[in-house]
């Protein structure tokens, strides 16, 4: 099992995204949980960023709400763990 690692810019957007929206805290949740079982989950729509964002990740959390990530290695870990870089809008992360 995947382990998730909260970047700081990442923890200060997801409250920002709380905050304005917090009926979205359900849906953030349950991408946190598929990333962390299978981040390549269908549902996801997870897919490797180009451009500014290059050799990054990205998934789809509701309509227009993305989550950026990175794979990084942990060591003595089987798995990777995922680093959380930024979550927002569309426009907001891109």
């Amino acid at each position: 099992m995947r382990t998730l690692i909260w970047g700081s810019t990442f923890k200060k957007a997801y409250k920002r995204v709380l905050k304005k929206h917090p009926n979205l805290a359900k849906d953030i949740k349950k991408t946190l949980e598929l990333l962390v079982e299978d981040p390549f989950d269908s549902r996801l729509e997870s897919h490797k960023l180009k451009g500014k964002l290059s050799g990054t990740w990205t998934c789809r959390a509701s309509y227009d709400l993305r989550i950026i990530f990175d794979f990084v290695k942990q060591k003595d870990e089987r798995d990777d763990a995922i680093f959380l870089i930024e979550i927002g809008t569309h426009e907001e992360v891109y």
